[in-house]
């Protein structure tokens, strides 16, 4: 079954606007555990506007399911990653004033440099995904430079769903053919929510997992955080 990686994100939002520690993000992500998510996601912006680097540091003890930490690999990034060795890196080309990602990796102008940052993370056992729009040749070429997985941008299949689901799903497909026929993983996320995410995993079922933040926990301020995290993962019950 594909995974349910639950990004915390919007936790440190709202803890940051009023200061102290309520809500507690650690606290959250132990309880997204506890419902049955089988991974956590943080996405740490050098101006700590939602997760805190002091986050990343306290979480990494306490985790028992896997620790997914995404963002732009600046060198301040890097070391974090390198020194709490998360069981996954996403790499995300972000520029540090976007408000939340917008596409994927170039893979073939930043080749050299990703390659580079892949090596340096699988030399320490991190298992590296880079997130790449649904483009054949983009996920060919994170093949090349020895990408373990490659994360898929969601937002535009989101977007077009609701007018042709069919349409929108298909060029997700390809690059999701693509990546299996290469031999490496295929995660998906951004703007995947609960109308959408079931079609998604029914027409690609060999996804590993999906990273899901802002909607899940929209969902959460109505029907409460464990309810929500079970009816995501009904969404995930196919098996693969």
């Amino acid at each position: 079954m594909t995974q349910l990686s639950v990004n915390i994100n919007k936790i440190a939002t709202l803890r940051n606007a009023r200061g102290g520690n309520n809500p507690s993000v650690l606290k959250v992500a132990l309880d997204c555990e506890r419902f049955g998510a089988q991974g956590i996601t943080v996405h740490p912006r050098p101006d700590e506007r939602h997760i805190r680097y002091q986050d990343v540091y306290d979480l990494c003890p306490e985790l028992t399911t896997e620790f997914n930490i995404e963002g732009y690999p600046n060198e301040r990034f890097i070391e974090l990653v390198l020194q709490v060795k998360p069981h996954q890196v996403t790499l995300v080309p972000d520029s540090p004033d976007q408000i939340t990602s917008n596409t994927g990796w170039d893979t073939k102008t930043h080749f050299d440099f990703l390659r580079d940052l892949v090596a340096r993370f699988n030399q320490v056992g991190i298992r590296t995904s880079i997130f790449v729009n649904a483009d054949i040749e983009m996920v060919k070429n994170a093949a090349k430079l020895g990408a373990d997985r490659v994360e898929l941008y969601t937002e535009p299949y989101a977007a077009q769903y609701a007018n042709n689901k069919e349409e929108a799903i298909a060029p997700f497909f390809e690059a999701a053919k693509e990546a299996r026929k290469l031999g490496i993983g295929l995660n998906a996320g951004h703007d995947l929510n609960l109308q959408n995410l079931a079609f998604f995993c029914q027409t690609i079922p060999w996804v590993d997992e999906v990273s899901i933040g802002h909607a899940l926990i929209c969902d959460a301020l109505y029907l409460g955080l464990d309810k929500t995290i079970k009816a995501y993962l009904a969404c995930l019950k196919i098996e693969n």
